[in-house]
């Protein structure tokens, strides 16, 4: 098998089907019920979570998925794939390149990142590795370090990363430009316009989760923004 070719979801969109497990739609077979929607709806790949809702998922969906496992270590802030234990979970249950967290976080253990994404390449030489960042001096390490694509998802996910409403447009600008390895633009891409502006900046392809695939969160913003108007007609 061969390593997996970015220029396919080049421009795209990328689908994130999550559900945690207090979330109303948690559940591999839900879970891959939503991969097929998106699918149905123009989606190019997906981003899930788990060993189980990866092989549900890849069972009945054809396109590429980029696989993660969030996992909390008491010792760690670091929680998407931490450790090679996730990292090989997520792989062998199918996922054709495996989400990292990326970010200047100790790791559980203290093992550093290098040595993360240097164990993923010899064990699965032929997967593809996405560091999630959180800042544009992430994005550059990780670089360095040799993964394949960089994403967004972490900006104001960490403690020292910008606090935005919306995605952080200027870092994926900023990475971007570099033209050095692929940029996913990821995190709080709400709208259609907002995921046009990241493409405007520059990015290799966009990933749209919570806007899409948690309806307790849609409901929630049209909720809100009738409760503001409905206010503001009786004032």
């Amino acid at each position: 098998m061969a390593l997996f070719d970015f220029m396919t979801i080049k421009n795209e969109l990328i689908v994130s089907c999550q559900a945690l497990e207090n979330e109303p739609l948690h559940g591999s077979n839900i879970m891959a019920a939503m991969a097929i929607a998106a699918m149905q709806g123009g989606a190019a790949a997906i981003r899930a979570n788990s060993p189980s809702d990866i092989r549900a998922i890849k069972s009945i969906c054809p396109l590429p998925l980029i696989g993660l496992y969030k996992k909390n270590y008491k010792d760690s802030e670091v929680y998407i794939t931490p450790t090679m234990k996730e990292a090989s979970a997520v792989i062998e249950a199918g996922a054709d390149i495996v989400a990292i967290d990326a970010t200047s976080n100790e790791r559980p253990d203290n093992v550093k990142l290098e040595q993360l994404i240097r164990e993923i390449r010899i064990q699965y030489p032929d997967t593809a590795i996405l560091a999630d960042i959180s800042t544009e001096e992430e994005g550059k390490r990780a670089m360095d370090l040799g993964v394949d694509a960089v994403s967004t998802t972490l900006s104001g996910y960490t403690s020292y990363s910008p606090k935005l409403i919306g995605p952080d447009i200027e870092l994926v600008r900023r990475l971007s430009s570099l033209g050095r390895k692929p940029v996913l633009a990821e995190g709080r891409i709400s709208s259609p316009e907002e995921a046009a502006a990241c493409a405007h900046a520059g990015a290799f392809a966009i990933v749209v989760g919570s806007a899409i695939t948690r309806p307790q969160e849609i409901t929630h913003r049209f909720h809100q923004k009738l409760i503001h108007e409905y206010e503001n007609l009786s004032s």
